[in-house]
């Protein structure tokens, strides 16, 4: 018995360094989920035409990106078939508008917004912005957003991954699966987090406090 304690005894104390190797390792490819609604990123011009000149948008809270808020302000968007209220607003404000929303507004709306990234919105769809001092008629800028995942340039390379790679990740719970091409989103000034929006956590039970592991595709 005193034999086996010390070989147990030895043979842990090598297995210590791997084991605490694979306990980080395990913790460090956990990425908490957001979940994205539809809502407005707006330009100045589009800001002072919609609730008036130099008006300021009133941050509401903080968001995960840093730098990055919700507003107390919301604006309705209009296409050829129907209309969506209370879209809120996200600041700061940009040098263009951009509209992200469901994919299912795309048939309330009566539009044909691309599934893109963030920021690429030549050629997408067109609507229009109702504010309470008036409208912004966009001829592009509404999009559906992809999934991503926002991370900094040295956490890719902690997770093996570069900016504009697709990989798949995976969701516990009872109605759990994967989703494939998450683009990954390394850039400077980024806040370590999962996008999906509110159709694709509701099909798969997604909840806040959602950890996502990434899968190579």
């Amino acid at each position: 018995m005193e034999n086996y304690e010390e070989l147990l005894g030895v043979l842990l104390e090598k297995l210590a360094p791997t084991l605490q190797n694979q306990e980080v390792k395990q913790e460090g490819e956990e990425i908490p989920v957001g979940i994205s609604n539809r809502h407005a990123h707006l330009s100045q011009t589009a800001v002072d035409k919609l609730f008036g000149a130099g008006y300021q948008l009133t941050k509401l809270k903080d968001l995960s990106q840093p730098g990055q808020y919700a507003c107390k302000e919301t604006i309705i968007i209009a296409g050829p078939k129907g209309v969506i209220e209370k879209v809120r607003i996200l600041g700061p404000v940009r040098k263009q508008s951009q509209v992200e929303i469901l994919q299912s507004d795309s048939f309330k709306l009566g539009i044909k917004a691309p599934l893109r990234l963030s920021g690429d919105l030549s050629g997408s769809a067109g609507a229009t912005l109702i504010g309470p001092n008036g409208s912004v008629e966009l001829k592009e800028g509404v999009i559906v957003a992809k999934r991503h995942i926002h991370m900094l340039p040295e956490q890719a390379k902690r997770f093996g991954v570069t900016d504009g790679e697709e990989v798949t990740i995976n969701f516990a719970g009872p109605r759990g699966g994967s989703l494939n091409q998450v683009v990954i989103r390394a850039v400077e000034n980024s806040g370590l987090e999962c996008h999906i929006d509110t159709e694709e956590a509701n099909a798969l039970g997604v909840t806040p406090n959602t950890n996502i592991v990434i899968q190579k595709n």
